[in-house]
């Protein structure tokens, strides 16, 4: 699969510029291969050789240090040679959307991805007008957007479902967040206060136009639900999706952890 992540300078602490998520098992001494997309980016796009390294990691093993073992035309291989991190829990927040034009929701994965979130959950509403959602180019770009961000799990992009069928198959344990354009939400910084910390939740973002009143009034009789306002201004359905998350992870999720080292 394609990765473009931008390649950035190495860091203070030595880090490799270069990050790859690899699914295949690390392990320190492990020689991986490497898929065809990985190998057209390190040999043709960034020019690297043999010697070179790179990181690698994925949400099972964590981050490894690579040396770049070989990288012929139709052959590569990284040669992993110390876990740098360890797996670790991300915050549990799902998005749940109404899906919108492509450019736009490809914008809010990519963000979307960097601000942590575990798992999209494209949902079809009565109001939802946008086209088929393309899972694997999606997946694309969330790759990119994890290399780029240092996260080191990948968030899991699922099918379109019926809101309906959503509501019906709703984890009891997962606190939903709705974003009320209506405005008879409780500000979210203060509902989020006040729940419950690190439980599982989702962010409910409904489609241009909003919820039908019949959507608002199921979504209303899960006891589970929070609603919740983003200020007196009307947003964009994907700016209003990134700015919930960004409240989300500053008061109940992973922003109050430190940057990884």
């Amino acid at each position: 699969m394609i990765s473009f992540a931008s390649v950035r300078p190495a860091a203070a602490s030595g880090r490799p510029g270069t990050r790859l998520y690899i699914p295949e098992p690390l392990a320190a001494g492990v020689v991986v291969p490497l898929g065809d997309d990985n190998l057209h980016r390190l040999r043709n796009v960034l020019r690297l050789a043999s010697g070179a390294t790179v990181t690698a990691f994925n949400e099972r093993d964590g981050e490894f240090l690579c040396r770049i073992d070989t990288l012929r035309r139709s052959h590569g291989a990284l040669h992993a040679i110390e876990q740098r991190r360890a797996p670790e829990p991300g915050p549990d927040v799902w998005l749940v959307f109404a899906p919108i034009k492509r450019a736009r929701l490809e914008w809010v994965i990519e963000k979307a991805t960097e601000l942590g979130v575990a798992a999209f959950v494209p949902m079809m509403t009565a109001r939802t007008q946008a086209e088929r959602v393309n899972r694997e180019r999606l997946r694309v770009i969330a790759i990119a957007a994890a290399e780029q961000s240092e996260r080191l799990s990948l968030p899991e992009i699922r099918p379109e479902v019926p809101l309906t069928r959503l509501l019906a198959d709703w984890p009891a344990d997962r606190r939903l967040i709705l974003c009320d354009e209506s405005g008879a939400g409780q500000p979210m910084a203060e509902a989020l206060v006040e729940g419950p910390a690190g439980s599982p939740a989702a962010v409910f973002v409904g489609p241009e136009g909003g919820f039908a009143e019949t959507e608002l009034d199921a979504l209303g009789k899960l006891p589970i639900v929070t609603r919740v306002g983003l200020g007196p201004r009307v947003l964009r359905a994907e700016t209003a999706a990134l700015a919930a998350l960004a409240v989300f992870q500053a008061i109940a999720g992973g922003w109050r952890r430190a940057r990884p080292r």
